[in-house]
């Protein structure tokens, strides 16, 4: 099956109030976990890249894997550039073969955000491929993105919805209170934030640094309207974890595929786990 834009399953997601989860691949191991662990759920999914993890990978190694798991599990996967920073780079993804693309103005005027990712929607539109766009600024670390807790900021309902009429992207993210990274302090998501904006506009809420977010929260926020969610730390954390435990018991490993294999299983189970809570299970 061939890569797909994420409106060929968000739309469903909302209408049928669970979300769709975005995983991050950063190497081969990622994505073999993530994509096992949706071919036994039987479950859409995105892969999500950072340029960060871009540069990493490469161009060409990136399509080639989201490809190959599209081809082997016969699931809608889509390919989605995480937090591009600007027009060229979403086109070179496009021209790739990305199927999706964020462009992320939100550090950019409000003006300015709006007609930047107007630009990127009306030309990934004309290539069928989705768009996500951001509003507030989410706190975190993630990759090259750092944005301390005191200049975090949240959307404001009334601009989130204009945002929406205005560029036409397919899924909005917006700064309800989560943040990039685990979790230091107790997590605070404003409920109310999502709910207004879900009320005025069709397309489905985007809920970033879902990674450490309690199970109830992440419930309450599908409920509200988040359609997707995005999932990386939780799995950078078990796949390290799991390194660190072989090679603490015998220091004289030196086989990649010794300690890989385990850190594989180690991220399946949690994204397993986290399309369960989604609700997305048997939705592909």
């Amino acid at each position: 099956m061939p890569l797909v834009s994420m409106t060929e399953f968000l739309p469903q997601a909302k209408a049928g109030k669970y979300a769709v989860g975005q995983f991050n691949m950063n190497n081969l191991e990622f994505a073999q976990a993530i994509t096992d662990a949706a071919i036994e759920e039987n479950s859409p999914f995105i892969f999500g890249v950072s340029e960060g993890a871009l540069k990493y990978m490469g161009m060409e190694y990136t399509v080639a894997i989201a490809k190959a798991a599209a081809d082997k599990s016969g699931l809608p996967i889509a390919l989605h550039l995480d937090h591009g920073s600007n027009f060229d780079i979403a086109m070179k993804c496009i021209r790739a073969g990305f199927s999706s693309v964020m462009f992320d103005g939100s550090h950019h005027s409000f003006e300015d955000n709006i007609r930047l990712t107007k630009e990127v929607v009306q030309a990934a539109h004309a290539m069928g491929v989705s768009v996500e766009g951001e509003l507030g600024t989410i706190g975190g670390v993630e990759d090259d993105l750092s944005v301390d807790e005191e200049h975090a900021s949240l959307a404001k309902p009334e601009e989130a919805i204009r945002f929406y009429e205005e560029t036409g992207v397919d899924c909005l993210a917006i700064a309800v209170g989560t943040a990039h990274g685990m979790y230091k302090g107790e997590v605070k998501i404003h409920f109310d934030i999502i709910k207004e904006v879900v009320a005025k506009i069709p397309v489905p809420i985007v809920l970033h640094g879902g990674s450490g977010v309690p199970d109830e929260m992440i419930r309450e926020a599908i409920l509200s309207g988040a359609g997707k969610i995005n999932v990386n730390t939780e799995n950078q954390v078990a796949c390290t974890n799991a390194i660190r435990e072989v090679l603490a018991k015998d220091g004289n490993v030196f086989d990649p595929r010794k300690y890989l294999t385990p850190a594989r299983n180690a991220m399946k189970a949690v994204v397993q786990e986290k399309i369960r809570l989604f609700g997305s299970s048997n939705k592909a």
